[in-house]
């Protein structure tokens, strides 16, 4: 990718008519984004990871089969390096680089796991390993089994971090020689449904976004002894619901004054102030999400995107620095759009 050009990604669902990943460009100015590329090359990329040089773009495919892929950015958007790889597991929702592997949180088999990246970016052709989860929550529905839905490294990059909706926890684990180790397991309030998790910029705390009760667990966090300890949770709605209201993302500024999260069925942004050292975020306000189902939400450089599965678009936001209050600026259409990241 060429010095300074900004682009975004985003991941659609295919099998809900979804265009696969779509690239645009970004004004750096206003944040605007312009289509400028779509490949369809494997079913369901709804959720995507760019390594550090920005030369290589990573995709879950999530299907029951359960893959990822890997492309390699070039001229207006990604191309495929090669075939999809299985992960040995079902529904894969998440993935992150780790270690020299990419790992995934796969939520219908309730595992992750992990594949080897070769040093040119792309893939090794099967796992190295996977970590089965184990474990219920009294959702009788949601929580009959463990469903991992997000994992990722934390700041110091020497634990991997998974989200388990199914089981209300957190599971700190590390990786060696390819093999995936449970180190620590945090408990959070049965019934929550954890579902995302975002690291403050000082690396001593991390929010923790529920999906099955619309609240954000704020936490402090040890990377010396890889623990994570629950402080204080949030409601991110004022008041009581009007219907559905389902968490999906969370961001944090990069400056760590504020918190954002995006609700659907209420298609809200809310805004949370953090204060000082202070546990618990303050909420400020909630805005409209511009769309209908938010999935997903990111900062970048000053802006936060936001895909709005259902609706299909992606908008974008500029944000007051002194409130963190976002302010819309526009959007594009992408059916059944389920993540933006940017790079």
């Amino acid at each position: 990718m060429a010095v300074g050009r900004r682009r975004a990604f985003i991941g659609s669902f295919t099998a809900a008519g979804g265009p696969g990943i779509v690239t645009a460009s970004i004004d750096p100015g206003t944040g605007a984004l312009t289509v400028l590329d779509a490949v369809n090359a494997v079913p369901d990329p709804s959720y995507l990871a760019l390594s550090p040089d920005g030369h290589t773009l990573y995709a879950v495919s999530e299907t029951a089969e359960g893959a990822v892929a890997a492309y390699r950015v070039t001229g207006n958007g990604p191309r495929p390096t090669g075939r999809e790889v299985p992960v040995d597991g079902n529904g894969p929702t998440h993935l992150s680089l780790f270690a020299g592997h990419l790992l995934t949180a796969n939520y219908g088999s309730g595992s992750v796991s992990a594949v080897p990246v070769r040093a040119d970016g792309t893939l090794a052709r099967s796992v190295s390993g996977v970590l089965r989860h184990d474990g219920r929550g009294p959702h009788p529905q949601r929580q009959q089994g463990p469903h991992p839905h997000q994992v990722q490294p934390d700041p110091s990059g020497r634990w991997a971090v998974g989200v388990d909706l199914g089981t209300d926890s957190v599971r700190v684990c590390t990786l060696a020689d390819g093999t995936l180790s449970p180190h620590r397991e945090i408990a959070l309030r049965p019934g929550s449904g954890p579902r995302h998790l975002a690291f403050h910029p000082d690396g001593t705390r991390a929010y923790v976004l529920n999906e099955l009760s619309p609240t954000l667990v704020a936490c402090r966090w040890d990377a010396a002894d890889g623990a994570l300890k629950p402080l204080a949770e949030i409601p991110v709605l004022p008041g009581a619901p009007a219907g559905d209201a389902y968490p999906s993302g969370v961001a944090v500024s990069p400056d760590g004054r504020f918190v954002w999260t995006a609700t659907r069925g209420e298609d809200v942004l809310s805004v949370f102030a953090v204060e000082g050292e202070g546990t618990a975020p303050a909420p400020l306000t909630t805005v409209p999400c511009g769309g209908h189902w938010p999935r997903a939400i990111t900062e970048s450089d000053g802006f936060l995107y936001v895909a709005n599965e259902r609706s299909g678009d992606v908008t974008w936001f500029t944000v007051d620095p002194d409130t963190g209050v976002p302010h819309r600026g526009g959007a594009i259409p992408v059916p059944a759009a389920s993540c933006v990241i940017t790079g």
